[in-house]
């Protein structure tokens, strides 16, 4: 059997990931800090005809080696945490990170981290997310509130309408050693892993940890032109790689009809 159609097929299964990478990007362009992914192949093993460095019949070292590959494979997902846009809201609530690090929530008792900052007050005051999880350390608004003040170092203010102070707190950014490591699992939210060692606790704007925007929101670091680029290449590819099947099934059946 040659062994283009078994090449060619895996270059066809690898396109299609990448494309499925592609639209998952391109579905999350709003997403409020959404990072975009990348996928990463290799090739396959070889097959070794010739050897280089071996001796031929007169002696003389072969300078290359003859190898044939046998194909592509996806090895993995590669999120990329460049920092996107800003948009500006308004929104007391609404805080975005300038540079690296997280939010911590609390998702039903386990510990999960997002870069996405739209909070909202539930019916008992507390600061969550979109889904309800609390922001940790958790912090319960008063009732009187009649303004909420977030300094770029994390330091949160509840003050009423005579300009009283009646509660404070202060909001840690959390870093990672490698963030790309971080197991992503919906809602904006990620999962801390042996591969992106322990979360580091940081004051913003201390370190390498990020400063606080109050109003603003982070958003998706997707860049549409560049997706649809990829998404023509990962066609054009393809569509190449179903070529190469459809020209070794031509010559398969060229060498099958030889006796005739």
């Amino acid at each position: 059997m040659i062994r283009a159609l078994w090449t060619a097929a895996s270059g066809m299964v690898a396109q299609q990931m990448n494309l499925d990478v592609t639209s998952n990007n391109l579905a999350n362009v709003n997403t409020t800090g959404f990072k975009k992914n990348r996928a990463e192949f290799e090739d396959l093993m070889y097959q070794n005809l010739k050897i280089a460095g071996t001796l031929n019949q007169n002696g003389d070292q072969l300078p290359v080696g003859l190898q044939i590959g046998l194909g592509v494979r996806p090895v993995a997902v590669h999120k990329l945490f460049s920092q996107g846009d800003f948009q500006n809201t308004g929104n007391q609530l609404d805080i975005a990170i300038e540079g690296e690090g997280f939010f911590r929530v609390d998702k039903g008792g386990e510990i999960a981290y997002t870069r996405s900052g739209a909070f909202k007050l539930n019916s008992n005051g507390t600061i969550v997310t979109d889904n309800g999880y609390p922001l940790q350390p958790a912090f319960t608004v008063p009732q009187d509130t009649q303004n909420i003040v977030i300094t770029e170092d994390g330091h949160l203010t509840c003050v009423d309408k005579n300009g009283t102070t009646l509660a404070e707190t202060d909001i840690p950014v959390y870093t990672f050693v490698n963030p790309a490591g971080l197991k992503a699992i919906g809602r904006n939210l990620f999962y801390q892993t042996d591969a992106s060692g322990e979360a580091i606790e940081n004051v913003p704007g201390q370190g390498n940890a990020g400063t606080l925007a109050q109003g603003f929101l982070e958003m998706s670091n997707v860049e549409i032109v560049e997706e649809m680029v990829n998404m023509i290449v990962g066609q054009r590819a393809y569509e190449a790689n179903s070529k190469a099947i459809t020209t070794a099934d031509s010559l398969l059946q060229i060498a099958n009809q030889v006796k005739r």
